[in-house]
């Protein structure tokens, strides 16, 4: 008995003797397969999600690259042609605008110790210009302008205070002289928290808005002026 004729022969005669099919359904067979399979054993070796999410990442990069080397100048050298481009954009970017940094928050009081007078702020600030240490020097200048006001009644003494706070506050009795203080507010936002440098030229401009406040007479409001009289 052979071939075809064999096969089903033998299929007749295992039905004659138990009446049961050799023949297993496609679909058993394939769950079958698939539950032995999902057993533990044949997954030891596999790469954890982190290692199989890092793989997809780095295909989808090479694909990505890929493209734009087939759609770029040039193919491939274009493509290096053009990260450098971007690269050298960056760069001249980041040299202009400076490291980023985070602006000032709630808590970015401007004098950080305990109180100290306006003539102690000054002294500090002198001692630092005379050393060459512009930002210091601009702080403590800054910080110093903010007591003297403080000190004259033109500002209430409040912890926590900001310097563009204390700008702004203080440009009401001082309108003549609210953008200087708004920017001298800025120029110590810049080198406390912006990462920004100052030089002398910005020391000598707040040391001016101090040496002016210091004679500057405040304009009465509506209700004090109607106090005085």
């Amino acid at each position: 008995m052979s071939g075809v004729g064999g096969t089903a022969a033998a299929r007749l005669l295992v039905r004659a003797s138990g009446d049961i099919p050799m023949d297993t359904p496609r679909v058993p067979a394939r769950e079958a397969a698939r539950h032995e399979l999902s057993k533990p054993m044949y997954h030891e070796n596999d790469p954890n999600l982190l290692q199989r999410a890092l793989d997809h990442l780095w295909q989808w990069i090479g694909d990505l690259l890929s493209s734009a080397s087939g759609v770029a100048p040039g193919g491939p050298a274009g493509l290096v042609v053009l990260v450098l481009v971007v690269l050298a954009l960056v760069a001249a970017l980041w040299w202009r605008l400076g490291t980023p940094q985070r602006g000032p928050g709630p808590s970015d009081a401007l004098f950080e110790s305990g109180p100290h007078s306006a003539a102690e702020h000054r002294r500090a600030a002198e001692t630092h210009a005379a050393a060459g240490r512009w930002n210091q020097a601009v702080q403590e200048r800054m910080r110093a302008i903010v007591r003297s006001l403080e000190e004259r009644a033109l500002l209430d003494p409040r912890p926590g205070r900001t310097a563009d706070e204390a700008a702004a506050e203080a440009g009401r009795p001082l309108p003549a002289h609210a953008t200087r203080l708004l920017a001298a507010a800025r120029q110590f936002d810049d080198v406390t928290y912006g990462g920004r440098t100052a030089d002398e030229q910005a020391y000598l401009t707040l040391l001016a808005l101090d040496v002016e406040l210091g004679s500057t007479r405040p304009e009465l409001t509506g209700a004090v002026r109607g106090a005085a009289g």
